[in-house]
């Protein structure tokens, strides 16, 4: 994952793709932002100086989205928008009807990044190669600038790969200290395909680990920080989510201090396996709600 010198206000790096184009390394996330909040925090964000926002069809809050855009006054081209297909959506009909619903309700007409949210292996007869070539068609007609995928396993990103498929992008999994998520990372890396994280601070459960708090306290910053700055370290693109202004300037003051080798090594041996997940199994997950 190759950062490049360009960047974004605040100072975020740009992390460049496999197709060539460049992705704000730090977002907003609205996971379980209530849609009536949701404007608001988008806007807020924005005008705090984030340039990428990562939403899904799921989180059914994307009008909202579109709104706090507009409410920001910057033009479209200046934001990131992600989407994720939802799980009920995988069929070739239901998919394009669905991403057509997403940009109807975002005002826009192109997804910056679009990502199949879950593989789900034990729905659909386990074929998510379909779904993944609806997406490519989506791409080729321009409604998704970017495409990739969610919650893919190893053999899920081998399973495109033999196809002959386009190769997605991103794998945006649930990744941080407690969850290493090494095999899905080392996978990554070796064919290009950048690492989102979702939930990169446990939801939370990392923030009181003594490691991180020794850290924190060594920089004079809060221990949220220090886990997010070991992700901007390790390459991963995070988009934590807030709806307090001062946690969201928080988490985008990223990129004045660094973690040396050791503290990095530290808070990486916090890897419990998969002791440490804090949210469903890729292999087992199955709600299309």
């Amino acid at each position: 994952m190759t950062h490049t010198p360009g960047t974004t206000s605040q100072s975020v790096p740009l992390v460049r793709l496999l197709d060539g184009r460049e992705i704000p390394q730090v977002g907003v996330g609205v996971f379980q932002v209530p849609p009536e909040e949701t404007a608001d925090n988008v806007a807020t964000a924005l005008g705090i100086g984030y340039r990428h926002v990562d939403g899904a069809q799921m989180y059914r809050n994307e009008a909202e989205v579109g709104e706090g855009l507009r409410r920001s006054g910057l033009s479209r081209d200046e934001v990131w928008l992600t989407s994720k297909l939802g799980n009920g959506a995988h069929r070739p009909d239901d998919a394009r009807a669905a991403v057509d619903r997403s940009l109807e309700q975002l005002g826009t007409d192109h997804l910056d990044l679009l990502l199949i949210h879950w593989p789900l292996p034990t729905r659909y007869d386990g074929d998510f190669v379909t779904t993944w070539r609806v997406l490519e068609e989506l791409k080729e007609a321009g409604k998704a600038r970017s495409i990739g995928v969610s919650n893919f396993e190893v053999a899920h990103l081998e399973a495109l790969a033999d196809a002959g498929t386009e190769a997605p992008v991103v794998n945006q999994v649930e990744c941080h200290p407690y969850l290493a998520n090494d095999e899905v990372r080392r996978y990554c890396r070796e064919h290009g395909i950048v690492v989102e994280a979702w939930s990169p601070i446990a939801q939370g459960g990392v923030l009181d680990d003594p490691v991180v708090t020794d850290i924190a306290e060594a920089h004079g910053r809060s221990a949220a920080q220090v886990v997010l700055r070991w992700h901007v370290q390790e390459g991963h693109v995070v988009f934590p989510k807030s709806v307090t202004t001062s946690r969201l300037e928080e988490n985008i003051a990223l990129f004045d201090f660094s973690l040396d080798d050791d503290q990095m090594a530290r808070i990486s041996a916090l890897d419990k396996g998969e002791d440490g997940r804090t949210g469903p199994h890729p292999e087992e997950f199955d709600h299309v709600g």
